[in-house]
């Protein structure tokens, strides 16, 4: 999980069926957003990271792209 670490038994897991490459691309995300998250974030900044961690999708659209690299940007994650 990206926001911290939970025991979940396999058979309560949903499969997204992601080939290894969009594995990887989620990892990538992933580890972006935790770079950046911090306590210490306005509420409404934790709460658009947050949302992008929770993305069912294996990539980031043009826009979502933007915010999490002015993100990176601004806070030097």
């Amino acid at each position: 999980m990206w926001d911290g670490e939970y025991a979940v038994g396999l058979q309560h897991l949903k499969s997204f069926n992601y080939l290894p490459q969009e594995c990887e691309q989620m990892r990538v995300i992933c580890d972006r957003i935790n770079q950046v998250y911090s306590d210490s974030l306005e509420e409404t900044v934790k709460s658009l990271l947050q949302s992008l961690g929770k993305l069912n999708r294996s990539y980031l659209t043009g826009l979502e792209e933007k915010l999490l690299s002015l993100l990176e940007s601004e806070t030097g994650g």
